[in-house]
C-alpha cells in the first residue's frame, strides 16, 4: 500500500495508522449501534445508540484531519472512508424506519438519501474507471452535516422528546432538508458521469 505526501512524494503507509484505525472503528460502530438500538430495552437503547453514532461521526472528521496533518492519507483510507460513512448512514436509516421513528411520508426522505448514497457509489466507481474525479462541494459537506445531525436527533427520538419538546419535529424537518440537498448534490455526480460517457 502506498501513501501520497503533501509534497507529492510516495511512501509506504501502514494499515494500522491512527486514521485507518479510526475508520475501522467507524465500521465497527455500525453493528454496535444496531445491537444497542435493537436489543436494549427502554429509552436507554436510544441514548446508547446515539452515543455510538455521535462517536462514529466524530471519527469521520478526525480521521481525515489527522491523515492530512500527519500526512497519512493512504489508499486504504480513501477506499474505506466513504464505505464507512454509507454503512453508518444506511444502517441508521434502516433502524429508524424499522422502529417507526421515520414513518409515513418521511420514509420517502429516507429512501431518497439511501438511493443517493447507492447511486453516488456506483457513479464514483464508473468515473474512477474513466479517470474522472468529482470534487466534493461545500454544499455536499453541508448535506452530510445536516444528514448526520438529523439522524442523531431521530435516534434520540421519543426519548429526546421527553427531555425537550420538539425534538422529533426538528429531526424530521432536518431529514427532509438533507434529502433535498441530497438530490441537488447527487446531480453533480450524475451530470459528470453522463458527460463523460457521451464524450468517450
Amino acid at each position: 500500500m502506498v501513501q501520497t505526501r503533501m509534497d507529492g512524494t510516495i511512501t509506504k503507509a501502514s494499515p494500522t495508522s491512527v486514521p485507518n484505525l479510526l475508520t475501522y472503528g467507524r465500521i465497527a460502530a455500525v453493528p454496535a449501534m444496531a445491537a444497542a438500538f435493537l436489543l436494549i430495552e427502554g429509552d436507554q437503547r436510544r441514548w446508547i445508540a446515539l452515543a455510538i453514532f455521535v462517536a462514529a461521526c466524530v471519527t469521520d472528521w478526525l480521521d481525515g484531519y489527522l491523515a492530512r496533518v500527519w500526512q497519512q492519507q493512504s489508499l486504504l483510507g480513501r477506499m474505506l472512508d466513504p464505505i464507512a460513512d454509507k454503512l453508518l448512514v444506511g444502517s441508521a436509516l434502516i433502524l429508524l424506519v424499522h422502529d417507526g421513528t421515520i414513518s409515513t411520508t418521511s420514509v420517502w426522505a429516507a429512501l431518497i438519501i439511501l438511493s443517493r448514497e447507492i447511486l453516488v457509489s456506483g457513479l464514483r466507481e464508473f468515473l474512477a474507471e474513466l479517470n474522472v474525479r468529482v470534487h466534493v462541494s461545500r454544499l455536499a459537506k453541508w448535506k452530510t452535516t445536516l444528514q448526520m445531525i438529523s439522524l442523531g436527533v431521530l435516534l434520540a427520538g421519543p426519548a429526546g422528546e421527553r427531555t425537550l419538546t420538539g425534538v422529533m419535529a426538528a429531526g424530521t424537518a432536518l431529514l427532509w432538508v438533507a434529502a433535498l440537498l441530497t438530490i441537488w448534490t447527487g446531480g453533480g455526480y450524475l451530470t459528470a458521469a453522463i458527460r463523460s460517457a457521451l464524450h468517450r
